[in-house]
């Protein structure tokens, strides 16, 4: 399905829609081609590929809402789907916000996120690369018995919207991953290391070899580790624990939770909630990353939004039913089916991470969490983690079973040092940082 066959798609649903007695509606319609493939030791475990197509409507009668989804697309089905949508809406409450954007998006930009050569890629290739992980994880350490498996995935996707007020567009848009979990014996405990890279564009991703050679490379250092002291020590979180972190903020920054009471930042706007090396950006427009479009859930453009500036909170981020509930304006950040980030990452700093670890004299590197433990009202936040302990400005040993605390403001506010390892392989990312002192819950 090309995008002006998704258009026209699109389109007749609206239509139907309003036909039927909607005052407005807007329909979404994504066809996509997706594949799978997942290998441990010599044999692939998992092949999947898949053709979809599918429509996602939203349906405005009078003040009240209905949504469907579909993928029967023929004109029956559709006005069969359509209809039963709008006598659904009639048992809806009136909600005042429920309602099409006011605006959208009038340029389209090529935001570069579309890749021939993954769209095309041959199938053996893509089956070679998931065995070729599982050949270097075991060739790389004789520790290594065995993995979680070597998976390749990609996706072509196309993605068209149209609605009653007169909007309509479209994009192209693929993805595609790698990632290995080779699991190392270290005495009667198993090390298991996590690696992968992603990328909208196929010569963009890490190599087969790099990818298996860093999981192990994680899974084998920290053989031997021990459980620290309890402590008070700066804490460095390295940049995958660290753009965890920041998805725990991206709750606090969403308007839905805001408006729900269930944000600590709630009536914060323009105070300083963080150290002047906070600076948070949400971008939409970046050419070529996996948070970028043209125009969001709604059909409302995409833009760059600074959330936080060197520690000031600047704004929250809105979809158009809650930016309405709380008086604001859309950031560009709906999902269609609520709010959620495009590019959402802390501004890097020059430092690389050797050099934060080298201005540390005694700390704790974080390298993995475990668990879950915010609370978004509150700012609490507690992770099971591993990593190595830091003295002299050098990594001493590697430490486990140990708990990392605190609460976000004084994280925020004691971030001291910003690394310049930023990379965009997801839609919320971070370089590594640091925070002054966090508790570390240990022996």
């Amino acid at each position: 399905m090309n995008a002006e066959q998704a258009l026209e798609i699109a389109r007749r649903a609206v239509d139907l829609a309003c036909g039927a007695g909607a005052s407005a509606a807007e329909a979404t319609v994504s066809g996509a081609q997706r594949f799978q493939v997942e290998a441990r030791e010599d044999q692939i475990e998992k092949l999947e590929r898949t053709t979809g197509r599918q429509l996602h409507a939203r349906i405005f009668v009078d003040g009240r809402k209905s949504a469907l989804a579909t993928s029967d697309l023929s004109d029956e089905g559709l006005r069969a789907a359509v209809r039963r949508a709008v006598e659904l809406a009639d048992g809806v409450a009136v909600d005042e916000f429920a309602a099409l954007p006011e605006s959208f998006a009038t340029d389209l930009p090529d935001l570069e996120l579309y890749d021939a050569a993954t769209a095309s890629r041959d199938d053996e290739a893509k089956i070679e690369d998931a065995l070729e992980m599982e050949r270097v994880i075991r060739a790389s350490d004789a520790r290594v018995a065995n993995s979680s498996g070597s998976h390749y995935a990609d996706a072509a996707v196309t993605t068209a919207m149209a609605n009653s007020a007169g909007f309509s567009g479209s994009y192209r848009s693929t993805r595609a991953s790698r990632s290995t979990a080779p699991i190392a014996l270290d005495g009667e405990h198993k090390r298991i290391g996590h690696y992968g890279t992603a990328a909208r564009r196929l010569h963009e991703l890490q190599d087969v070899g790099a990818v298996a050679r860093q999981a192990v490379t994680r899974a084998v250092e920290l053989f031997g580790a021990r459980t620290p002291a309890t402590m008070r020590v700066p804490v460095i979180f390295e940049r995958d624990v660290a753009a965890a972190v920041l998805d725990d903020l991206f709750g606090a920054v969403s308007a839905a939770n805001v408006a729900a009471g269930n944000s600590w930042l709630v009536g914060r706007v323009g105070d300083a909630i963080g150290s002047d090396h906070v600076t948070i950006v949400d971008d939409g427009r970046m050419p070529g990353l996996l948070g970028s479009s043209p125009f969001d859930g709604e059909g409302v453009a995409t833009r760059r939004t600074t959330v936080i500036e060197r520690g000031r909170l600047a704004t929250f981020l809105y979809d158009t039913y809650y930016a309405r509930k709380l008086g604001a304006a859309s950031t560009g950040n709906s999902t269609g089916n609520g709010i959620g980030p495009n590019n959402f990452y802390l501004a890097p700093g020059t430092d690389s991470l050797e050099a934060l670890i080298a201005q540390t004299q005694r700390g704790v590197l974080v390298l993995d969490t475990i668990g879950f433990a915010t609370e978004y009202a509150s700012g609490t936040y507690s992770r099971g983690a591993r990593g190595f302990f830091i003295e002299g400005g050098e990594l001493a040993y590697p430490i486990d079973r140990f708990t990392i605390a605190g609460r976000f403001p004084e994280m925020l506010a004691g971030i001291d040092g910003v690394a310049n390892d930023l990379h965009h392989d997801a839609s919320v990312v971070s370089p590594s940082f640091r925070v002054a002192e966090m508790t570390v819950s240990g022996n």
